[in-house]
């Protein structure tokens, strides 16, 4: 048995410092889901859904297992939203699903369903999940071609 001594230098988990995982940077993390923005003028007050894409950078020190994140911590955080309908608070629709016993497709936001709203949300949600070694989060969420939101 190899015995340490004290003034050994560190382990390359301790030696590595921080580094950054890119989860879904070339192949985002796709999730269907459906919205309305209750407050709006235009066609998004309509119910409406999209293929969303969902792109998440963690930076932080190594782990004992060796690495930033379990993915599957992240995959499993976004994929609650898949195939889901995401509502803001007090949206008379809340209760329109939940009369119609389809209570447990919906996520119940604290906020307008956007994607910024989504993306802040989601970066939230990460943190509370994820190891203290974490320093930074970011999520990325694109709604179509065109709009794309995150940091």
């Amino acid at each position: 048995m190899t015995q340490r001594i004290s003034n050994d230098p560190p382990n390359l988990i301790q030696r590595t410092g921080e580094r950054t995982i890119h989860i879904g940077s070339d192949r985002p993390i796709r999730i269907s889901a459906g919205h309305r923005l209750q407050h709006h003028d235009g066609k998004c007050s309509q119910p409406h859904g999209h293929n969303y894409e969902v792109t998440v950078t963690v930076r932080g020190a190594l782990t004992e297992e060796g690495w930033v994140v379990d993915k599957g911590v992240v995959t499993d955080a976004i994929e609650e939203w898949d195939h889901r309908f995401l509502l803001e608070a007090g949206d008379p629709l809340v209760d329109a699903f939940a009369e119609a016993g389809d209570a447990d497709g919906t996520v119940i936001l604290e906020a307008p369903p956007t994607a910024e709203v989504m993306a802040a949300l989601l970066e939230e949600k990460l943190r509370d999940r994820l190891p203290n070694t974490v320093t930074a989060v970011e999520a990325e969420v694109r709604e179509t071609g065109e709009l794309r939101a995150g940091p």
